[in-house]
């Protein structure tokens, strides 16, 4: 469960990232009220986490990662 929580949050932080690539738009803070909201900041932790955390799937063995 926690591996699809990261999964999900990494999405949605790539996603982010790439509106603001192509589009130079923002979502999170856009949604949240800024990148210095508090909201965003939390939001964009998780998903720092979330980033964090899917490195270690690379170093497992598949049969651990299927939940």
């Amino acid at each position: 469960m926690l591996n699809r929580i990261a999964l999900c949050l990494v999405i949605i932080g790539g996603l982010n990232w790439g509106s603001i690539g192509i589009f130079g738009f923002d979502f999170v803070a856009w949604a949240f009220g800024g990148q210095q909201a508090i909201v965003s900041r939390i939001v964009f932790t998780l998903v720092g986490i979330a980033a964090i955390w899917c490195i270690s799937l690379l170093f497992r063995k598949s049969d651990l990662i299927d939940d």
